[in-house]
Parts: C-alpha cells; structure tokens; sequence
C-alpha cells in the first residue's frame, strides 16, 4: 500500500473529506523533529490538525497553522544554533 492510498484509506475510515496535502505534514513533522527532537513529530503533526479542525478545518486552515508551527521551527533551530 502506498502513503496515498493508506491516507485515502484512513480519511474513508474517519470520514474526513478534506484534501490533505502529504508533503505539508511530512516537512512539517520532520522540521519538528529536527527542531525539538523525533517524539516531536507526531505530536506537532496532531496538534496541526488539531488547531486546523478548530479553524474550520480547510486546506487553508491547515496551511495557516502549518505556517505557524514551521516559523516556530525554524526559531527554535535559530535559539539553538
């Protein structure tokens, strides 16, 4: 099964709808897990859709917090540096 088709399964199986940008959640995840450290990954990753389901939960919305999180990111990696 391909990361597609296992996200196209799970979204039947939950019943969400929404497009959902694979790569978005990827890169973010992994810019978590490089700034924080791995357990941070998963847990940014929920939070992400989380926050984006309280804002209505659009593509949009996801985008917006996805913004968010990566410049928090980027500034944790910056505070380390």
């Amino acid at each position: 099964m391909t990361l597609q088709e296992w996200t196209a399964a799970v979204q039947r199986a939950v019943g969400i709808d929404t497009e959902v940008d694979i790569h978005l959640v990827l890169d973010l995840a992994r810019d978590a897990a490089h700034a924080v450290e791995r357990p941070a990954a998963p847990l940014t990753t929920f939070l992400l859709g989380y926050a984006a389901a309280l804002r209505g939960g659009s593509a949009t919305d996801v985008a917006d917090v996805a913004d968010v999180i990566t410049r928090m990111c980027a500034e944790h990696s910056g505070a380390e540096g």
